[in-house]
């Protein structure tokens, strides 16, 4: 999957200057629907993280013995870098996950698989990376299953650096299937009060932002066979 680097995944600074303030709270329903509860000796990878905020509150939360970030965007990989403390992570801007040197006993990606092109060749790319048994978690709510997906897919490819598929979720189930995974997935909230807020280019009122995390908000959950 041959993806060139870039310097930022949007034109808005504020859409990625945000992010952790704004998804730790789904962050922390991430963390607290996976399967694995002792992380002490495993291995994590991030896809997609950022600014890294994902990994460092996963360590805090549940201590891993390794952690490596990975992004297309070198600005908030840098920045990465500078917040992750004496915690044991590294960041990378690459699109080649062989050269990581390494392989996983989980992964992540948060509001990223939407933004991939061709689904079966990250599967491909995953699958190489990930022990057999290893799980790969990824949510979102942007697939066009969603009735919200079209509006936001509007206004995510006007300040976009990196092009807007426009897959649902049989898109994503069946590349991983396609791959050799096997493929479960569950609606997102479980135990999280959702914050409300003031009407926005995302959320048009209270019951959409309900609506979206309760019903159309998904993790996936792909497990490698090897």
């Amino acid at each position: 999957m041959k993806t060139n680097l870039i310097e930022t995944w949007s034109s808005l600074s504020t859409e990625e200057d945000t992010m952790t303030a704004d998804h730790t709270w789904i962050w922390c329903e991430m963390i607290d629907a996976i399967n694995e509860t002792n992380l002490s000796d495993v291995d994590v990878l991030d896809f997609g993280c950022n600014q890294g905020g994902f990994l460092r509150l996963l360590h805090d939360l549940r201590p891993f013995r390794s952690g490596v970030g990975v992004d297309i965007a070198r600005r908030p990989v840098a920045i990465a870098e500078t917040l992750k403390g004496n915690r044991p992570i590294s960041y990378r801007a690459t699109t080649d996950l062989s050269n990581l040197g390494t392989t996983f006993d989980l992964a992540f990606s948060h509001e990223v698989i939407y933004l991939i092109e061709d689904l079966y060749a990250h599967a491909r790319q995953m699958a190489a990376v990930l022990k057999p048994g290893g799980s790969y978690y990824a949510v979102t709510c942007c697939h066009r299953d969603s009735p919200l997906w079209a509006m936001w897919r509007a206004r995510i490819e006007e300040f976009s650096n990196v092009p807007v598929p426009n897959h649902c979720i049989a898109d994503i189930a069946g590349a991983f299937r396609k791959a050799g995974f096997v493929v479960s997935a569950r609606r997102f909230v479980a135990n999280a009060f959702v914050p409300l807020g003031e009407p926005s280019d995302y959320f048009p009122t209270d019951a959409d932002r309900l609506e979206t995390y309760s019903r159309w908000k998904l993790m996936f959950r792909f497990e490698a066979t090897g």
